[in-house]
């Protein structure tokens, strides 16, 4: 049985640990960068890309993060999709370059504009209901990157090799499909 790390950092950990074990996969909550070795694949969840930037920085995660994403799967949402990029207009957040896009934090507007759409995920074959929590935009994407759902013509789920970044929380529903796509990466 392979193993899914999940940054427990800061941010929505727990629900992402629910989701994958609802899903029969063993999770390993990454509070070490040592921890990384033990894991297939990692996700990193949403919470704040600023304070995370910090934290990544006192506890030497950077480079064991990027070492990671060059060779196994990671899934990033909401902040972690922030951090994931390439480019970010905000010089408070150090992004780790894992996969081509540009992000945009907070685009959607404050935690009070917060809504769910149900969107049609070609890449699940279904329609899903997306939660937008404080959500960054997908400014641009290079060539390289697969757009695997969009929004009012913005890319919402990118894919590029091995990483996947949505600007949603998936762990917030009680749909596994985005989960149990990732785990098959």
């Amino acid at each position: 049985m392979s193993t899914t790390g999940i940054l427990a950092l800061q941010g929505g950990f727990f629900k992402h640990q629910e989701m994958v074990e609802k899903l029969g996969e063993k999770t390993l909550l990454i509070k070490k960068p040592e921890q990384l070795e033990f894991c297939d694949r990692l996700i990193i969840p949403g919470g704040e890309s600023t304070t995370l930037t910090k934290l990544f920085d006192i506890y030497d995660f950077r480079e064991p993060l990027i070492n990671f994403g060059k060779t196994r799967p990671v899934m990033g949402t909401c902040a972690g999709l922030i951090l994931l990029s390439s480019k970010v207009e905000d010089s408070r957040v150090k992004q780790l370059n894992l996969i081509d896009i540009e992000a945009e934090r907070n685009a959607y507007g404050s935690q009070v504009e917060s809504f769910s759409a149900d969107i049609y995920a070609d890449f699940l074959k279904k329609e899903y209901k997306c939660i937008f929590i404080r959500a960054p935009k997908i400014k641009e994407c290079s060539e390289n990157v697969k757009i695997l759902m969009s929004y009012e013509g913005n890319p919402i789920a990118v894919e590029q090799g091995r990483i996947l970044a949505l600007t949603f929380h998936p762990e917030l529903t009680q749909d596994p499909s985005i989960h149990e796509y990732f785990l098959k990466l």
